[in-house]
């Protein structure tokens, strides 16, 4: 269950229109005004080349908000991610397909001056940010579970700390000022896991780092921001069906029930759209407020808010590893 590079009751977040892959039908067409409740706000999805930014972004702009997305690979560069089928242009072209506008900008995070440079532009063009969120990752390729901390590459290890976690400091240190110039700003912090779920040992020492980073900077942040009228979150997809996750199992997005037999947790998998309908519910949430410090996982955005995954489901991997780990014997149909 990891993120990508590119992450209350009611239900007055977005309506669930997206299908499980995002294409250009995708994430609310034919949405009326009144359907479209983050409208004029203005969002910064950092890390939204595929996986749970991309879908992040994609939701937000069916949402009617305008879309800053951002990452690394684009029509003429590929990152170290060695995926030239996900891009920034192709996001964007998906929000604006949504409904909202998206604005491709190609952006090194770890580079100071390019993130400068491009919440510059934001503020020149709109004057103000409304949401950002940290999704930056990319660090999958480095993982070396099931190895002692020294027996890890220290270079391979920093450079994931370097990607998971000095990222989202650099650009949340950089975007803030302009966040906190109107009341109401969120920034979402995706990662893998909750605070609860994290508790436990997640099996490398530097993704662990990486992984708790988020949530501890989404407690600290919302502190900060709560003097000033803001809210800070973490979020989670479950066992997600990213592009990655789908190629690297050498399924599709038609064929992923073939994965349970080589992984049982495919069974409680989502896609994408799952954790960016809760997202953007969220952000659309006048009491949010209440959110304020804590980390959150899709499964319980999508009860708290009536959102679903693209096929009608409710995927809870992390309530049903949370029961095992109980000692209970839970039946992955009452966490689909």
């Amino acid at each position: 269950m990891t993120t990508n590079e590119t992450s209350p009751a009611g239900t007055h977040g977005p309506a669930d229109t997206a299908p499980t892959h995002l294409t250009a039908s995708s994430a609310g067409t034919g949405r009326t005004p009144a359907d479209k409740p983050l409208t004029g706000r203005i969002a910064l999805v950092a890390g939204a080349t595929r996986g749970a930014g991309r879908a992040i972004a994609v939701a937000l702009g069916a949402a009617g908000a305008t879309v800053y997305a951002t990452g690394r690979t684009t029509r003429e560069h590929v990152s170290e991610m060695g995926r030239a089928s996900e891009t920034i242009e192709e996001t964007a072209e998906l929000v604006t397909a949504a409904g909202g506008e998206g604005i491709a900008v190609p952006t090194d995070h770890l580079e100071a001056d390019r993130v400068r440079a491009l919440v510059a532009r934001i503020d020149r063009d709109h004057g103000r940010l409304d949401i950002l969120v940290n999704d930056v990752w990319g660090g999958n390729p480095l993982l070396d579970f099931d190895t002692p901390m020294w027996e890890v590459d220290l270079d391979r290890g920093l450079r994931m700390i370097d990607l998971g976690t000095r990222t989202h400091i650099i650009t949340s240190s950089i975007a803030l000022p302009l966040l906190v110039r109107n009341p109401g700003g969120l920034v979402v912090e995706v990662t893998d896991g909750t605070a609860e779920t994290n508790k436990g040992f997640r099996e490398n020492f530097y993704y662990d780092i990486a992984k708790n980073t988020p949530i501890r900077m989404a407690y600290i942040l919302g502190e900060e921001l709560r003097q000033v009228g803001g809210v800070a979150v973490a979020v989670t997809p479950g066992f997600i069906r990213s592009e990655e996750m789908l190629d690297t199992f050498g399924l599709t997005e038609e064929t992923w029930r073939d994965g349970i037999a080589k992984q049982r947790h495919w069974e409680l998998s989502e896609s994408p759209v799952y954790i960016g309908r809760g997202v953007a519910a969220l952000a659309a949430d006048p009491e949010r407020v209440r959110w304020n410090g804590q980390s959150l996982d899709s499964g319980r955005l999508g009860r708290e808010y009536g959102v679903t995954d693209a096929d009608g489901s409710r995927p809870d991997v992390w309530g049903f590893m949370m029961a095992e780990k109980a000692g209970e014997t839970p039946s992955a149909a009452d966490y689909r």
